[in-house]
């Protein structure tokens, strides 16, 4: 059996330190060759210890390193085309992660994605640098796997919609006057996953369901109107796949990263792995579904529509959103006012460019001047 190498990037981070787990249970498949962190100097510096890769870099941080390892954001893009690694683990924060996506698929490598705003800012790039370099994308977000292991071999002339569940949020049951105010500490205590703070502020305002349904329509060919969004609180339920013939297809499984981590590696071969929970169907028992609220969450129609819209809006959303959390999570910005900045930048970016890489860069950057105006 042959060992693959594997690159993680942003090894420090909850997928990150979640994917060496479910590696280490698994090195007669798996060796990790590449790590990369954006300023964790502390914690990558063990993980090398424990995995002595061949190639470390870190983006940012001014603390003491090896002169053997890379530094700056350029060395994501190195960090994903090593020659000695065939998978490549996305799990940067924030559209950074596209450049490192795009050369990675180039390069011919599978993309384990992460980060899905890869597709969400460049998502036509994406593709045609699939095609270009022979590479392939598999999605590591627990609600595209669960689409992925529902669909099998079937296409998407197949496929009457995509149902795509979303835990609610910190914020559920909370009357919108109250979210409006609500603080990080009660914007992070996220009811049933760990995850990093950005991703979890997203959760809480659904901008993370907007981005999820503009990634689904990348990766799974369908339309728009063929994607919705439904609340499920007990995250049990990944996702579901409903079929022309009227047949519904659900993933189940407890709510943990590990079982969509190793997938993205092993797909379509499933791997037998004792460290992820068993499924308890009985204390399962009970499964709840709820429509959104979009009067209360507008950050998921503000993106839903720019998906539609297609071009630079994309990643005005993202650009605006990123930033807007970013002020939030400094203290500087209220919550209720995020989904605001966004709605403020679409307004003004939207007819943006977006026909190459330079273009949607532009784009993200007006958003994020735009939102940075907004609170200073």
């Amino acid at each position: 059996m042959t060992t693959q190498g594997v690159a993680i990037l942003g090894s420090t981070g909850s997928i990150g330190t979640t994917a060496l787990r479910v590696l280490a249970r698994h090195r007669e498949r798996f060796e990790v060759r590449v790590l990369t962190a954006h300023a964790n100097v502390a914690v990558l510096r063990q993980q090398v210890s424990d995995w002595s890769p061949g190639f470390v870099a870190l983006v940012e941080g001014d603390g003491e390193v090896p002169a053997t390892w890379g530094r700056g954001p350029g060395s994501l893009v190195e960090a994903a085309t090593r020659p000695d690694t065939s998978i490549v683990l996305n799990a940067i924060v924030g559209a950074a992660g596209l450049d490192a996506t795009l050369a990675a698929l180039d390069a011919g490598k599978r993309v384990a994605l992460a980060n899905k705003e890869s597709l969400v800012v460049g998502g036509e790039l994406v593709g045609a640098a699939a095609r270009r370099g022979g590479g392939i994308v598999v999605p590591v977000d627990s609600e595209h796997s669960a689409i992925l292991q529902c669909l099998g071999v079937r296409g998407a002339a197949e496929v009457r919609r995509l149902i795509i569940t979303a835990s609610g949020g910190p914020f559920r049951e909370w009357p919108i006057d109250r979210i409006r105010k609500a603080t990080a500490h009660d914007a992070l205590r996220h009811p049933t996953w760990s995850m990093g703070r950005k991703i979890t502020v997203d959760s809480a305002t659904l901008a993370n369901k907007a981005l999820e349904v503009i990634e689904a329509h990348f990766l799974f060919g369908l339309g728009y109107d063929q994607i919705e969004v439904v609340v499920h609180p007990q995250s049990i339920v990944h996702s579901m796949v409903e079929f022309r013939d009227g047949s519904v297809l659900a993933q189940l499984g407890v709510p943990s990263m590990e079982l969509p981590i190793l997938y993205a590696f092993s797909h379509p071969e499933r791997l037998e792995d004792p460290g992820i929970p068993a499924f308890d169907p009985i204390a399962a028992a009970r499964l709840d579904f709820e429509t959104v609220r979009h009067d209360v969450f507008p950050c998921l129609g503000l993106g839903v529509a720019a998906g539609k819209a297609g071009g630079a809006a994309p990643a005005v959303f993202n650009g605006a959103n990123e930033q807007a959390v970013a002020l939030f999570l400094e203290g500087r910005a209220p919550f209720g006012a995020i989904a605001d900045a966004v709605h403020e930048a679409l307004a003004r970016h939207a007819g943006l460019a977006g026909d190459d890489l330079p273009a949607l860069w532009h784009a993200d950057a007006a958003a994020r001047r735009t939102v940075k105006e907004m609170f200073r």
